[in-house]
């Protein structure tokens, strides 16, 4: 208790330094207060509850209108999430039965719905309408910049079948996963208000503080976000050793607090094994799971993992913001939530592994540097498979050359099939699952993979470690890393950032000819891709000898360290990108060159590579 006091004085403490800092710069955002107390019937899956929302307006801008979330309303047949899953060509699996949409069969008793029965607005009735996952509410008063408002709701929910994140009784048996559970306010930053319908992509929230009582079923154990503030009346291997926890009644009534998240989530079974890991740190990990003796082993042998991936990504970003972190059995895959996540846990072992380390890897990008993930999914979930890509191999001890070779291999399935959109591309309109995925997933890995190959490995952990210390309780956009990278790496990078993540330009280059020049050799290369590169070309002579030579992009305006100190370097002049082709004159006969090969490391996203080797004959 004493830990989450301190805890909270000093996320209070940031706030109130954000704040200040509003007054002499740009950025600001919003900030809520959330006080919900629920009633949940295990019986029927309908819970009732009472929502107290504190908003205060940090923008310049005076706000005559909210909105909220009611993410449940989507688990309806007709709904905008069922009509897209079968208009769409490769709808998710998990979402489909013999083909065909699960939600479009959903009896009255088996679909979601999350309602507002009453709403008011510091103590005044107001007026809202429901449009299915959107709540639009029109203020009578009207909330001015610096302003606060205080709302209070009566609602009512259904919990859906598990279809898609949320739901009850998964596959697996979980009983509850309960997220996006709650009447949730719309985020509103610089670009305005984001109240988008949801179809089944992922989220944007607003920071805030959650005080979350729940009353349920007294057999059924909770693991979720934040900190139960009454353990020892709770029990259920929260209680402190040697406690003998006495309840009374049919229920118990579960009090949580999470301090300075945007989402709050939990999973509830009567089933549930709790297991406690307490790292040196001082950080409890919880691990929430089926007490079935097919999956015992791996869910014991998996908490000695997770200890190293918090500590990997501890050392690699910085240190995890939280007191706690539970890894929950419940969901339809694995799908990261504030301190916490909800995975399925019949798995192999590595694939237990690694679904948790990739969820618990977003506690940084995503749940701490909080980008919009409609918009720029490709910085949470790209950045997440980056650093869990590294991670894994190395807790894992799999011993790749380059961690990300599945999602280089991805990307160029995707450029194959020419089905790419751009990453700008908003989450919800892409043309297919596929696309989407890889875009988000892949190509958002490779974002940082190839950086790392033009500004170096060191300056890219650098730059890592930065913006996740610059940008933690933010709202981080895509410029953000950008110039986050350029701090660092003093390079100009702009024309990465539009390239890759505004366009579907390619890079492709290619040894188009190598000549006699005299007594020694002239290289011609050829730009054939549309998006420019600097270049790390391999030089093999007849004994074997090798060097390198480096071939910087002139609008980089800089020259990143040597990749292979162990090699001789040579830094040529720049290559603008405007020429498609440059002349490089090595100081050797033809006769003595064995090879030549452009980026021999590989993270450079060439789409060809089969023209980056040229061999004597």
């Amino acid at each position: 208790m004493v830990k989450l006091v301190k805890k909270m004085v000093y996320l209070m403490l940031c706030g109130v330094g954000t704040l200040l800092a509003q007054n002499n710069t740009s950025y600001w955002q919003q900030h809520v207060n959330y006080t919900m107390e629920v009633d949940m019937n295990v019986e029927n899956f309908q819970y009732t509850g009472n929502q107290k929302l504190v908003y205060t307006n940090n923008s310049p801008d005076t706000l005559n209108r909210v909105y909220y979330h009611l993410y449940f309303n989507a688990f309806q047949p007709g709904s905008e999430m069922d009509i897209r899953l079968q208009s769409i060509k490769d709808g998710d699996g998990r979402m489909l039965a013999n083909g065909k949409s699960r939600i479009a069969s959903l009896t009255t008793e088996q679909q979601g719905y999350l309602h507002a029965l009453s709403l008011t607005q510091d103590g005044a009735s107001v007026k809202f309408n429901e449009e299915e996952t959107i709540l639009v509410v029109d203020l009578n008063n009207p909330i001015p910049p610096g302003g606060t408002s205080t709302f209070d709701m009566e609602f009512k929910g259904q919990v859906p079948e598990q279809i898609r994140r949320s739901g009850r009784n998964n596959k697996e048996g979980i009983a509850l996963s309960m997220t996006q559970w709650y009447p949730k306010m719309a985020e509103y930053d610089f670009e305005g208000w984001h109240p988008n319908p949801y179809i089944a992509r992922e989220f944007h929230g607003v920071w805030g503080d959650f005080d979350v009582k729940i009353t349920i079923d007294k057999d059924y154990a909770i693991g979720g976000s934040g900190y139960l503030q009454n353990p020892n009346e709770i029990g259920h291997g929260y209680e402190a050793p040697g406690t003998k926890v006495k309840t009374k009644g049919k229920t118990l009534t579960w009090h949580f607090k999470a301090p300075m998240v945007h989402d709050f989530a939990w999973g509830a079974d009567p089933e549930y094994v709790h297991d406690v890991v307490e790292m040196e740190d001082g950080t409890d990990l919880h691990f929430f799971y089926k007490d079935k003796d097919e999956i015992r082993k791996n869910w014991k042998d998996l908490q000695a993992k997770t200890v190293a991936a918090m500590e990997f990504f501890n050392k690699n970003i910085g240190k995890y913001p939280y007191e706690q972190y539970s890894v929950v059995q419940g969901g339809d895959g694995g799908m990261e939530y504030a301190m916490c996540t909800l995975i399925t846990g019949e798995r192999s072992f590595g694939s237990l592994v690694g679904v948790t380390v990739h969820e618990l890897g977003h506690s940084w990008f995503q749940h701490a540097v909080a980008t919009n993930e409609a918009k720029y999914e490709w910085m949470d979930e790209g950045f997440t498979t980056f650093i869990s890509s590294l991670c894994m191999n190395e807790i894992m001890n799999q011993g790749k050359d380059n961690p990300f070779s599945r999602s280089y291999q991805s990307y160029y399935a995707l450029v194959e099939l020419d089905d790419e959109a751009p990453q700008t591309t908003h989450a919800d309109r892409y043309h297919n699952n596929f696309a989407y995925g890889i875009s988000a997933y892949s190509k958002g890995s490779i974002f940082l993979a190839q950086l790392g190959y033009v500004i170096g490995q060191d300056k890219l952990m650098a730059t890592l470690r930065r913006f996740y210390e610059d940008y933690r309780f933010k709202h981080a956009v895509p410029n953000d890393i950008k110039r986050t990278a350029e701090k660092v790496s003093g390079m100009e990078l702009d024309w990465y950032l539009t390239d890759w993540t505004q366009t579907t330009n390619t890079i492709d280059y290619g040894v188009k000819e190598v000549v006699v020049e005299g007594n020694r050799t002239k290289i011609i290369f050829e730009r054939v891709g549309l998006m420019p590169m600097p270049l790390d070309v391999l030089v093999v002579d007849t004994n074997g000898n090798q060097e390198t030579y480096y071939i910087p992009l002139r609008m980089m305006r800089g020259e990143k360290d040597n990749p292979y100190p162990q090699l001789k370097r040579t830094v040529v002049e720049d290559w603008p990108w405007a020429y498609p082709t440059y002349e490089l004159i090595l100081d050797m006969p033809i006769s003595n060159l064995a090879g030549l090969n452009i980026d021999p490391s590989q993270l450079m996203a060439d789409v060809n590579r089969e023209n980056n080797i040229w061999q004597a004959k």
